[in-house]
C-alpha cells in the first residue's frame, strides 16, 4: 500500500472515530461542560480529517479531477446497487458542508447549538449517520465493513440506553 492510499484510508477512519467520540461525549456529558467542550473538538477534528480525506482521494486517486471522482463514484456505486451513476459524489459533497457547517454553528456558541431546534438536529444528525453507514456498511468491503457494523449497533444501544435512563428517572 503506498502512502497515498495509507493517507486517504488512514485520514477517513480518523475521521469516523473522532465522530463517534464526538457522540458518545456529547450524549454523556449531561451537565458536564468539560465533555460538551471535549465533544466539540473531536467533532471539529472529526470534520477536518474529513476535509483532508476529501483532499487525500482527489490528489492521490482522481488527480484533482471532478470528473475522474465522478466516474469512480459511478464505478463504485454500480458495482454495489447496479445503478450507474456518480451523484453520490455530490452526497459527499453535502455531507462534507453539513458537517462543516454543524462545526461552524457549535463554535459560534455551546448553549446557542444546544439550544437550536430538535428538527435541526435530527436532521443533520440523521443525514451524518445515513451516509456514514452507507460508506462503512453498504459501501465497504471486508473487515471495515464488520467492524463498522458493530460500531453502528453500539452506537444505537449506547443512545437507547441513555434515553432509556432519561426516560425512568424522569418518572421519579
Amino acid at each position: 500500500m503506498d502512502t497515498g492510499e495509507l493517507l486517504t484510508r488512514w485520514t477517513v477512519r480518523l475521521a469516523l472515530a473522532l465522530y463517534v467520540l464526538g457522540l458518545v461525549l456529547r450524549w454523556s456529558a449531561g451537565g458536564r461542560r468539560s465533555w460538551r467542550a471535549g465533544a466539540r473538538l473531536a467533532w471539529t477534528g472529526g470534520c477536518l480529517a474529513f476535509l483532508l480525506h476529501v483532499v487525500c482521494a482527489f490528489a492521490f486517486y482522481h488527480h484533482w479531477s471532478h470528473a475522474n471522482a465522478y466516474a469512480a463514484t459511478a464505478r463504485g456505486t454500480a458495482a454495489v446497487v447496479g445503478w450507474d451513476s456518480g451523484a453520490g459524489l455530490y452526497v459527499n459533497y453535502a455531507f462534507g458542508l453539513v458537517w462543516l457547517a454543524d462545526v461552524a454553528w457549535w463554535w459560534r456558541g455551546l448553549e446557542n447549538y444546544e439550544a437550536r431546534p430538535r428538527v435541526i438536529e435530527w436532521t443533520v444528525q440523521g443525514f451524518l449517520a445515513f451516509i456514514a453507514f452507507n460508506a462503512t456498511v453498504v459501501f465497504a468491503e471486508g473487515r471495515i465493513r464488520w467492524i463498522s457494523l458493530v460500531v453502528c449497533l453500539f452506537l444505537l444501544l449506547f443512545r437507547g440506553w441513555l434515553l432509556f435512563r432519561w426516560w425512568v428517572y424522569q418518572g421519579t
